[in-house]
């Protein structure tokens, strides 16, 4: 049977799917969300000159060393001088306080001495405009600071609280349920019995889901009968998620009854089985209005399916770039030929290893596709085309970055 090549697979998952509607969100909630639209400062920052530094605002031109000026008032931040500065006077000033009319510098608090009560001497003379932050030195009103589609980090939450935004228009973010399946899967923590084991890549494909930008529904474990299969299918449809995917039944077992029972429900297929290791047994299709993906059951196989095939999913209904996060890399030991199936080995990046801008690159020992250890050791997949010949070490490789 001939197999779809990872490309075509991934076009055929992304072919109509569109840029899911926006929402308005507080500003509290919008972190590592997708703004909708470009975002503009609603205020100048800072909206008045200001002091940099705690010290004394004066005129330049009264300053001479030994010279006494007159403080004739105070201006903590938050509370502006509000008269004029005069020849000869000084106003005690501390940071982000307005700069009062008629001063132009700030004499730091070090380089002047009290001399009186109301006095103060010279100690060192600054340049003019001295510790002096002018108005819009950050920005200005309606400057364009965040372009749109972007994920917000920290950063960028701080710079629209300065922007005076309060409310953020998003993405909404992609609802996506995870069914994992198998009579021989028991949840971490519970009794496990003697011909079972503990279900792990459900948890890693909702952490993965989350960090991509989307809102994972955790459906548990469904047992090897259509009944069951169908129960996380209806409870899926009834949380109104974008993407069902199912992990393990995807094989031809004869208990692997994802795709019969979801057939039963409607199910349109798209495809079954991909010229690629890990993850051959991959499906995908749509049932209802989701978008469905029948990922493996080995946990190494479903985490490198999520990399390849939900990931750039999920970056489409967000509006970002879903170009795969390919870059070069020397090997760092040999490759053997590869067979008719792409390849994509667990792997580790070393960036000081060449002094020619390419980092180096070693396979892990086992690549087996149920050893998550080595996964998680991983920081790349190194990428073999089908029938790859032996390469040796030093040889240029693509590599895929791991959770870009």
């Amino acid at each position: 049977m001939s197999l779809l090549p990872v490309a075509e697979a991934r076009q055929l998952i992304l072919d109509g799917r569109s840029i899911l509607p926006a929402e308005i969100v507080p500003l509290v909630e919008a972190h590592l969300r997708v703004n909708a639209e470009a975002m503009a400062a609603q205020r100048t920052q800072p909206p008045f000159s200001s002091s940099a530094m705690d010290g004394y605002a004066v005129r330049h031109a009264d300053l001479a060393l030994n010279k006494l000026l007159v403080v004739v008032g105070e201006a903590p931040a938050g509370h502006g001088f509000k008269d004029r500065l005069l020849p000869h006077q000084a106003v005690r000033i501390f940071t982000g306080a307005p700069l009062p009319v008629g001063a132009d510098t700030i004499l730091i608090q070090e380089n002047a001495e009290l001399a009186e009560n109301t006095t103060i001497r010279p100690l060192e003379i600054p340049q003019p405009g001295a510790y002096v932050r002018a108005a819009g030195l950050d920005f200005k009103q309606g400057d364009v600071l965040l372009p749109t589609r972007q994920f917000l980090r920290s950063a960028d939450l701080a710079l629209l609280a300065s922007m005076n935004h309060a409310n953020v228009s998003v993405i909404r973010k992609p609802r996506i349920a995870v069914l994992a399946t198998g009579d021989e899967l028991a949840m971490p923590g519970s009794a496990i019995g003697p011909d079972q084991i503990v279900a792990s890549n459900n948890f890693g494909i909702a952490a993965r889901i989350a960090e991509l930008g989307g809102c994972p529904v955790d459906l548990g474990i469904a047992r090897d009968t259509e009944a069951d299969l169908l129960d996380g299918l209806t409870r899926a449809k009834a949380e109104r998620c974008d993407a069902i995917i199912t992990l393990g039944g995807a094989s031809v077992g004869t208990h692997d009854l994802v795709q019969q029972a979801f057939q039963s429900a409607g199910l349109q297929l798209a495809f079954w089985k991909i010229a690629m290791r890990p993850g051959k047994p991959l499906m995908s299709g749509t049932v209802g209005n989701m978008v469905f993906l029948g990922f493996p059951g080995n946990p190494v196989s479903s985490m490198v399916c999520a990399e390849l095939f939900l990931a750039p999913l999920m970056k489409q209904w967000l509006g970002l770039p879903t170009t795969m996060p390919f870059r070069n890399a020397r090997l760092l030991e040999p490759l053997q030929t590869n067979n008719r199936r792409e390849d994509y080995l667990r792997a580790v990046l070393n960036e000081s290893a060449n002094s020619d801008g390419f980092p180096g690159v070693r396979p892990l020992g086992h690549q087996d596709s149920s050893m998550l250890a080595n996964f998680a050791r991983a920081d790349c997949l190194i990428k073999r085309p089908p029938f790859a010949p032996q390469a040796d070490a030093g040889s240029i490789v693509e590599v895929l970055l791991l959770r870009s």
